[in-house]
């Protein structure tokens, strides 16, 4: 099953202890997450632990295999991260990642030194031993180097499986122990056999079975849930997008009618959605939703705030007092059930590991509203089980339990709203102004069949005006800037090559239809280094 303890806390026990699952030890790189995405297409399951777990930690998780990850880290600084050495004697196969590599070579005897040459970006694999790890990986295929350590003496019993121009030790391995490592990152897009290596290392050196399937988590989440619920009642904050709404399905499959739907109006929604979102539950799914209209609270509440991070704060706070305030009218309840993701806990938790803790330093990209804004006195006990789910496992999900497309396609739509969608300080009209222009996006989004190709498409209002001239006349008004971006989770996106005529288009609508516009713009940045969302 899925835990619920952050990556940074040290691991408990897995509900089902007999799940096959490889364990992945974290040393802070910005792959790790994307290491268990990527043993998770294998349909096998995998969960990320901190690099201080210990072995007999791990034997409680009876994990086929390890991978070591990455990291900033060089193993020869003072206080770099270590892993417990008794892991290696613990007759698991291990499979060490660029730092996670260099650590298996030194703590069995090796040298790591700084190299004469980094290597960063693509190089060709040059394979010198094509078995077990390397099977059916191509020789001269594209691998993702980022490194500026290399091994210069194995420890005994290792041997090279293959070499790049300007590492010759890119891949190793102690066939008798089943330790393997790699220099280059295969879980990433870019390392063209990377996805043949991890199916190697998961099924043929683990023995691993594809056994993590949609219906599997369905079942156990099911299972789960009313094994922790029992007989109690559970709150879940409705917003309407694939997350909530398939924990919705979830939890009216686990526990009926002790679950109540609440949709708070904070005012931040698009243009309709409240209407719809609540026709939808009632009529389509017979799901009772309690309707809340917050929206002047909402708006009070974050009144002058500016800074994205307070807005955020602020918002999340208000969700969860409204929610006591309606558990105490509706209630009484013990659980609120959110669809907080793997994505959400990620950016909240921050990146690198401090070498004295072992913990991630809290160097945050944003807090999400479900995850970042809780307040330390909450009332309630929580419950997400999807939040060791990527966006693209919960859409399955959502198939799965047989939503509708418009929800399961629908693209992430932030907590918050569109209050994060407007740069600075928030008011009724600079609202009125951002629906408007929202609505004319998703309609020409639509209308053009674009809206499944985009990972999302939205418009964003910036806290400026401009000088334009409209039938003569000058006029000063509010630039907006359109955000349309590809993606595969969210981890990363591209901005969308969609056509010049297009933009046009939606640009000229939007000037001639919304009042207090005079000026569109396109958002070319890429993630990183910039977010998706502009808040």
């Amino acid at each position: 099953m899925l835990a619920e303890n952050p990556a940074s806390d040290v691991a408990a026990a897995p509900v089902v202890p007999h799940r096959q699952m490889i364990a992945i030890l974290d040393f802070g790189s910005q792959y790790s997450e994307l290491i268990a995405r990527r043993i998770r297409e294998t349909q096998v399951y995998s969960e990320i632990l901190p690099y201080h777990t210990t072995a007999e930690q791990l034997r409680s998780w009876q994990p086929q295999g390890i991978i070591l990850s990455g990291g900033p880290n060089s193993v020869y600084d003072r206080g770099a991260p270590q892993c417990d050495p008794a892991i290696w004697q613990m007759g698991i196969p291990i499979l060490g990642v660029c730092y996670g590599m260099q650590l298996m070579v030194q703590q069995l005897g090796g040298k790591v030194v700084r190299s004469a040459l980094g290597e960063y970006g693509k190089a060709a694999l040059h394979i010198d031993d094509p078995t077990d790890l390397l099977t059916n990986v191509e020789h001269g295929t594209t691998m993702w180097m980022s490194h500026g350590d290399s091994v210069v003496q194995l420890p005994e019993g290792f041997a090279i499986l293959a070499h790049t121009e300007n590492c010759p030790c890119a891949a190793i391995a102690h066939h008798e122990r089943n330790l393997y490592g790699v220099q280059f990152h295969p879980e990433v897009v870019h390392s063209q056999g990377g996805m043949a290596l991890i199916r190697n290392f998961v099924y043929h050196i683990c023995g691993c079975e594809p056994t993590w399937t949609t219906a599997t988590f369905v079942e156990e989440a099911v299972s789960e849930m009313r094994a922790k619920v029992g007989d109690k009642r559970v709150l879940l904050a409705l917003s309407g997008g694939v997350d909530s709404s398939t924990l919705a399905f979830l939890l009216h499959r686990a526990i009926g009618t002790q679950l109540t739907c609440v949709f708070i109006d904070q005012g931040f929604m698009r243009k309709l959605e409240p209407e719809r979102l609540v026709k939808l539950f009632h009529e389509q799914f017979h799901i009772p939703v309690e309707y809340v209209n917050a929206r002047e609270r909402f708006l009070t509440a974050i009144e002058g705030v500016t800074d994205p991070e307070e807005k955020r704060r602020v918002i999340g706070h208000e969700f969860i007092r409204v929610f006591e305030n309606e558990s105490k009218r509706l209630g009484p309840f013990d659980y609120l059930a959110q669809g907080t993701l793997y994505p959400d806990v990620i950016e909240s938790a921050g990146g690198a590991i401090d070498p004295q803790t072992g913990e991630r330093v809290a160097v945050k990209i944003k807090s999400h509203h479900n995850v970042g804004g809780l307040p330390k006195d909450l009332q309630f006990k929580l419950i997400e089980p999807l939040r060791r789910l990527f966006k693209d496992e919960v859409r399955r999900v959502a198939r799965a339990l047989k939503l509708p497309d418009e929800i399961v396609q629908r693209q992430p739509f932030p907590g918050p709203g569109l209050a994060i969608r407007i740069i600075g300080e928030v008011t009724p009209e600079r609202l009125d102004i951002l629906r408007e222009a929202d609505l004319i996006v998703r309609q020409e989004i639509n209308r053009h069949g674009l809206y499944h190709q985009l990972w999302q498409s939205f418009a964003v209002l910036l806290p400026v005006r401009s000088v334009g001239v409209m039938g003569d006349k000058r006029t000063y008004a509010y630039p907006i800037v359109l955000r349309f971006v590809t993606s595969e989770d969210g981890m990363t996106a591209d901005w969308a090559r969609v056509p010049y005529e297009f933009l046009e288009l939606v640009a000229n609508r939007i000037v001639n239809e919304v009042p207090g516009v005079n000026r569109v713009v396109y958002d070319v940045t890429s993630k990183p280094p910039g977010t998706i969302e502009w808040e």
